[in-house]
């Protein structure tokens, strides 16, 4: 074959240039974040906020430029999450913001082909809002029929390197924005998984209402996100932080200033934390002798932004009596999960959502 038939066919439009032109992604579509996981990495870590002209579709910021809006836009502009409790509340602006995301990935290059997806979405949502999330990538621009889902919890298990594919038992939670998962996986697939719509969104507004009732002070959640991350705790250990928080006075109608120490945070978190710990009881309860056998050896793995509240991890193991342990990059676990699926998706078939 002479060398130009050779460069003719190196350039017929199949397979291969396609794949040039479309980077196939992974998604994790968060509550509080947004991951997107390309080429084997992290190439967007963007809170799920989108801010676009008042009446219109047409978004002005999305991420972290996005956030920093909230509360804060005249009535020309609208800053929101259009994602609650782990699914879209907003099908208009959570489509919005997710082809702003897909374009950045992308540096905003055009492709001729729209890229594969699979994207984690909780256990516990309804065909319904599985729809949602799929029509969502498809008008951002994903390859029509070619966009895939799986329950966060496993993705979250995949990505944090545990033996899936082994007949053993792991386990994991699963601490998100807007929802806690726990879930027993043996044989690439879930044997036991419950989920609740309660995670560091939940903790926040527990933090709010604390401050609003104790001090009659109005704290947005931003700040009662700070406030959790600085000195949040959930086990006392007898050394108590202080931080300064700014708001509005309920009774005067005048900014003000008060000292909240990480006891107070700590009081906040109770009723939250305890329906965290009561899920993985029902979890263990609900799992079969011989698989509930193996955690003794193998423990429990956490995972999401929720997992890092310090002194959760040692709760747990006290509540259980099991070992406990945070994975390594708890923050990516379920985007890095979601993009192994995606290099070997005959592999992972039968795990991924009808």
């Amino acid at each position: 074959m002479n060398n130009n038939k050779r460069d003719y066919l190196r350039f017929i439009p199949g397979k291969r240039l396609f794949n040039f032109f479309s980077n196939d992604m992974a998604i994790d579509l968060g509550t509080a974040n947004t991951l997107v996981y390309m080429n084997d990495k992290v190439v967007l870590d963007e809170p799920s906020v989108v801010a676009v002209k008042s009446g219109t579709n047409q978004v002005l910021a999305a991420g972290h430029v996005a956030k920093e809006m909230l509360g804060k836009t005249p009535e020309s502009i609208v800053a929101c999450r259009p994602l609650r409790d782990g699914v879209i509340a907003n099908f208009e602006l959570a489509e919005s913001m997710l082809r702003y995301f897909i374009k950045a990935a992308h540096n905003n290059r055009k492709f001729f082909r729209g890229p594969r997806m699979v994207i984690g979405v909780p256990s516990g949502i309804t065909q319904v809002e599985c729809r949602a999330v799929r029509d969502s990538a498809e008008q951002a621009g994903a390859r029509p029929g070619e966009v895939f889902t799986i329950t966060e919890s496993l993705a979250a298990a995949i990505g944090a390197g545990l033996p899936v594919h082994d007949p053993c038992a792991s386990m994991i939670i699963d601490i998100g924005g807007g929802t806690t998962e726990v879930a027993v996986i043996s044989l690439k697939n879930i044997v036991f998984c419950k989920s609740i719509r309660v995670g560091g969104d939940e903790m926040d507004r527990a933090i709010v209402q604390y401050v609003k009732r104790k001090y009659n002070l109005l704290i947005g959640e931003r700040t009662a996100e700070l406030v959790k991350i600085r000195i949040g705790s959930v086990m006392l250990d007898g050394k108590t932080e202080v931080m300064p928080v700014k708001g509005r006075d309920q009774i005067t109608g005048i900014p003000k200033t008060i000292q909240l120490n990480s006891a107070e945070v700590h009081e906040s978190l109770l009723e939250t934390i305890a329906s965290i710990v009561e899920l993985v009881r029902v979890a263990l309860e609900n799992t079969p002798p011989e698989l509930a056998s193996d955690l003794v050896d193998n423990g429990i793995v956490m995972a999401g932004g929720g997992s890092l509240l310090r002194g959760l991890d040692q709760l747990i193991s006290k509540e259980t009596g099991l070992p406990v342990r945070i994975a390594e990059d708890p923050l990516l676990c379920v985007v890095k999960g979601a993009g192994k699926v995606l290099k070997e998706l005959d592999f992972f078939h039968e795990a991924l959502m009808k």
